[in-house]
C-alpha cells in the first residue's frame, strides 16, 4: 500500500521504516527542512536502538523516502498517518495545532479518497476536530466533501522509548478506532490489511469506536504513571519504617492479578508521554465537568518524587555543598534512548549546582541531547553551568568525587567494579535513584542510600 507519514519525530520515523519493511511504499513528510537533510544523509534526529538500520535497509529497497514537499506527500498516500507532536499547552491540555495544520494540509492537497490515521497521542473528539478541518479545506476548494470524500480514524501508538521496533513488529495490540457506516467499514479494512504482517500469529486487533480508541492510549499511560507513584509512596514509607522494599515489591508482583510490570521505586517518571498525557487527561476530565483525583494525586506524587535524591543528598551533607564533586550516571529519563525530556537527572543537577557543588555527568547515549536541555535550564546563569562538566566514561565521573549519583538504569552501570569504584572516588557514597545494587554493598565499604531500601 501507499502510505503517507505526516511528522518524522519519534512516532513518525519509527512507524514509517516499519511500516515500509512491511513491504509498504512509504513517504515521511516533515515541514523542517534541516530534519529532512539531515535523514537524506543517513543521520537520526533522534536515538532508537536498530531504527538507523532499518531506515537504511528500505531507503536502499526503494520503499521509504523522506521530503518536506506537501502536496506530493498527499498525493502519494491512500492511507495518512498524523504523527506530529501534541506538546502541552499552558493549561495542561495537549496542543492540537501540529495535528490541525496537518489536516488542512491534507484538505488543501488530497485527490481522490484518503484515509486519515491519527496516530498522534490526541484527547478524546479530535477525530471530530481532523474531520472538520479537512472539509473546510475541501469547502475552500469547492470539492465534495461528505463522507465518501475521506474517512478518519485513530491508531495510537503503543510504543516504549528504546524498544519501539519490536514493540511495532511484535504488537501487544493494535487498536482502531473508527467512526459508524461504510465510511467507518472502509477505514477498518484498509488498517486490517495494512497492519496484517504484524498481527499473523496471533490476532491483536482490537476495533473499538473512534473516541475510545482516543481514550485508550490517555487510559493506558495513566494506569502506568498510577503503579509508578504508588510505588514510589510504597517505597518512602518502607524507608520510614524500616522496611526493604525490595521484599515488597517481589511478593506483590507475585500475585498475577498484580505482576512486576511498573512496579520498580525511583526517581519518578519522565519522558514525552507519561508527564503530559496524565496531565492531559486531568484537563480532559475538567472540560467534561469531572475530577479525577486519583490522577492528581498521581502527578503530585511524581513531582515530588522527583526530588527524593535532592532530599537524601541534603540530609546527608547538607544544604551547601561548596567544594564537593558529585559524579552522576544516567542523564536520559530512561535508558535506550536520548531523550531529556522531563529527565529526573535536570531536577538532580539544577539542585546540586544551585547548592554549589561541582557535577560530573555521563551517559552512554544522550549527552549531546543533555547539553542541550541543560543549557536552556541555566539560560542566563552560564555561572552555575561552568561547575557541570561531562565524562566520557562512567569510572571519569567518579576520580575523587564525595558521592556518586545514579539517575538513569543504563544496563552499562549494573556492574562496575567496585574495588576500583571505592579506590576512585574521594568518599564511597553512592545515591542509587534506581536501586541497581543490593544494599550489601555497604558490607564493601560504601554507604549506600537508595529508594526505600
Amino acid at each position: 500500500m501507499n502510505v503517507t507519514v505526516f511528522g518524522a519525530g519519534y512516532v513518525g520515523l519509527v512507524s514509517g521504516a516499519c511500516l515500509a519493511d512491511g513491504g509498504n511504499s512509504v513517504i515521511c513528510l516533515d515541514t523542517d527542512p534541516r530534519r529532512i537533510d539531515l535523514l537524506e544523509a543517513g543521520q537520526m534526529p533522534i536515538y532508537e536502538p536498530g531504527l538507523q538500520e532499518v531506515i537504511a535497509r528500505n531507503r536502499a529497497a526503494g520503499r521509504l523516502r523522506f521530503t518536506s514537499d506537501s502536496p506530493s506527500a498527499v498525493a502519494h498516500g491512500e492511507v495518512i498517518f498524523i504523527t506530529v507532536g501534541t506538546p502541552q499547552a499552558e493549561d495542561g491540555s495537549a496542543d492540537l495545532s501540529q495535528v490541525l495544520s496537518a489536516a488542512d494540509s491534507i484538505g488543501r492537497w488530497m485527490q481522490g479518497f484518503k484515509l486519515v490515521v491519527t496516530k498522534s497521542t490526541v484527547p478524546v473528539g479530535t477525530g471530530e476536530r481532523i474531520r472538520t478541518a479537512i472539509a473546510d479545506a475541501l469547502q475552500a476548494r469547492n470539492l465534495p466533501h461528505g463522507p465518501q470524500a475521506f474517512a478518519v480514524a485513530s491508531n495510537p501508538e503503543f510504543l516504549k522509548e528504546g524498544a519501539a521496533l519490536e514493540d511495532f513488529m511484535r504488537p501487544d495490540r493494535i487498536v482502531i478506532g473508527t467512526e459508524p457506516g461504510p465510511d467507518g467499514e472502509r477505514a477498518r479494512t484498509l488498517l486490517q490489511r495494512l497492519y496484517a504482517p504484524f498481527n499473523r500469529v496471533q490476532d491483536r486487533v482490537l476495533l473499538m469506536d473512534l473516541k475510545a480508541a482516543e481514550m485508550t492510549k490517555y487510559a493506558s499511560n495513566a494506569m502506568l504513571a498510577t503503579r509508578i507513584s504508588f510505588m514510589n509512596e510504597l517505597a518512602n514509607l518502607a524507608a520510614g519504617a524500616g522496611i526493604d522494599i525490595e521484599q515488597v515489591r517481589k511478593g506483590m508482583g507475585a500475585d498475577p492479578r498484580i505482576g512486576y510490570g511498573f512496579l520498580y521505586p525511583g526517581t519518578g517518571y519522565g519522558g514525552s508521554c507519561f508527564p503530559k498525557d496524565v496531565r492531559a487527561l486531568i484537563r480532559t476530565a475538567s472540560v467534561h465537568g469531572s475530577h479525577l483525583r486519583v490522577l492528581e494525586a498521581v502527578e503530585a506524587v511524581n513531582e515530588a518524587q522527583k526530588h527524593i535524591l535532592v532530599q537524601k543528598i541534603a540530609a546527608r551533607f547538607g544544604s551547601n555543598l561548596r567544594g564537593l564533586l558529585f559524579g552522576l550516571w544516567g542523564l536520559a529519563f530512561k535508558p535506550n534512548t536520548d531523550d531529556m525530556r522531563e529527565a529526573p537527572s535536570r531536577i538532580v543537577i539544577r539542585a546540586l549546582l544551585e547548592s554549589g557543588a561541582l557535577v560530573m555527568a555521563h551517559d552512554p547515549v544522550a549527552m549531546r541531547q543533555a547539553k542541550a536541555a541543560l543549557a536552556h535550564d541555566f539560560a542566563g546563569r552560564i555561572s552555575l553551568l561552568d561547575r557541570l562538566r561531562y565524562a566520557d566514561t562512567p569510572v571519569a565521573c567518579t576520580e575523587n568525587a564525595d558521592a556518586l549519583v545514579i539517575a538513569t538504569d543504563w544496563q552499562a552501570f549494573k556492574s562496575p567494579d567496585f574495588d576500583a569504584l571505592k579506590k576512585a572516588m574521594r568518599q564511597p557514597v553512592i545515591f542509587d535513584g534506581r536501586n541497581l545494587y543490593d544494599p550489601a554493598i555497604r558490607q564493601l565499604g560504601f554507604e549506600y542510600h537508595a529508594i526505600g531500601r
